[in-house]
């Protein structure tokens, strides 16, 4: 999977998580970046991004994912990357 074809669907998945279709992403976007990005939608977050790329993050893995980019390299980690 393509880093683009991550963030595609990273961009989806926090649109509607946070229901805002506005949300812009980046590898450094963090929490503090997102209004209402806190602990407890953090684990909305991380289901919703399990589920949309067929992964399983370890709850020390979600736990410390310090931006997006860490968590887009974990996705591509575990579906493996194209290009």
């Amino acid at each position: 999977m393509t880093k683009e074809e991550v963030y595609s669907g990273l961009h989806e998945v926090f649109r509607d998580v946070f229901d805002d279709e506005y949300i812009t992403i980046t590898d450094a976007t963090t929490a503090d970046d997102i209004e209402d990005w806190d602990s407890l939608m953090h684990i909305t977050l991380v289901v919703a991004v399990e589920k949309k790329f067929g992964v399983k993050f370890s709850v020390g893995e979600a736990n410390h994912f310090q931006n997006v980019g860490e968590m887009a390299d974990a996705i591509r980690k575990q579906v493996g990357p194209r290009a």
